[in-house]
């Protein structure tokens, strides 16, 4: 598990490590120059302007009371930094009390959100757990199609309606099957994109109506599905989203295909939601539940 995130993060670390042992090399101390070069790696590791600056302020803190004089302390330092930071939200998934746990996915076109869905599935199985799928983007056949694929490839059961159709009432019938079938996840697929936010409040409150009045507390999750190579954007994208759902955890998808690894830590600053998974490959096995620590060390590997 900890060699998919190394290799995941590996644009991300060569940033990070290489760059701050170079930076020792060139200003040979800890001074205001050095921190100013400091804060832009860790903005260039996409961490965010606000977030490096604060982590930047508490090393200088740090450098003057002489708790950080190499490399090898400053990185240790940042380490602990980076890792209290991420602790202070729940990264755990909610499971329900009794099954079916039901996860409500959204997320933009384009971001991924179809694949993770495929992938959430897949880490589902692997846990022995019975999952279902719920095909409600129904406004793109090929997002139909391509859910229909995961489910075949993972031996998870989908319910799909045509194309077109009320997404609500595909949610309501994949709620009733899954109770019918024992199912332990329900995983709801929502559209990507409407027309105006007010249309998509409309349709995700509507799906969350129909879930609770078929299953109690349900959703249990309403995961967000980000796509990491887009750095700060993905940030105004869970801003807006929050804005029209109440988004309960992050899954950020495509992290292996970029050096903005840090924006993981920006957007548990910013908007205060965990990271719940993260994408790390192409294939089904590449979605890992997100742990804080190893994710701190794959940064600085």
């Amino acid at each position: 598990m900890f060699s998919l995130l190394k290799r995941g993060l590996k644009k991300t670390a060569k940033i990070l490590t290489t760059d701050i042992r170079d930076l020792f090399q060139l200003r040979r101390k800890i001074d205001e120059a050095f921190l100013e070069d400091l804060e832009e790696i860790l903005v260039t590791a996409d961490l965010g302007p606000r977030f490096a600056a604060r982590v930047v302020e508490d090393l200088e803190r740090d450098f003057k009371e002489k708790k950080v004089r190499d490399p090898d302390q400053l990185i240790a330092h940042l380490k602990g930094k980076l890792l209290a930071n991420l602790k202070v939200v729940d990264n755990h998934v909610r499971f329900a009390e009794k099954p079916p746990t039901v996860i409500l996915v959204g997320g933009v076109n384009g971001v991924g959100k179809t694949t993770s869905i495929g992938k959430l599935a897949y880490y589902f199985r692997e846990q022995g757990k019975r999952v279902l799928l719920a095909a409600g983007d129904t406004f793109r056949a090929a997002a139909v199609e391509q859910l229909e694929l995961w489910a075949t490839r993972v031996g998870a059961d989908i319910v799909k309606g045509a194309q077109g159709s009320d997404p609500a009432a595909v949610a309501f019938d994949a709620a009733d099957a899954a109770l019918a079938r024992g199912t332990d996840i329900l995983l709801v697929d929502t559209a990507g994109r409407l027309h105006t936010r007010e249309n998509l409040m409309k349709e995700l409150s509507k799906i969350k109506r129909v879930l609770t009045a078929k299953i109690p507390d349900a959703p249990h999750e309403v995961l967000l599905v980000l796509d990491a190579t887009t750095g700060q954007n993905a940030i105004s994208q869970a801003l807006r989203f929050k804005e029209v759902i109440d988004v309960s955890g992050l899954f950020l998808a495509k992290l292996d295909g970029t050096a903005k690894g840090g924006v993981v830590l920006a957007i548990v600053n910013q908007i205060e939601t965990p990271v719940k998974f993260i994408g790390v490959g192409e294939k089904q096995e590449d979605v890992l539940a997100f742990n804080a620590e190893e994710f701190v060390e794959g940064l600085f590997q």
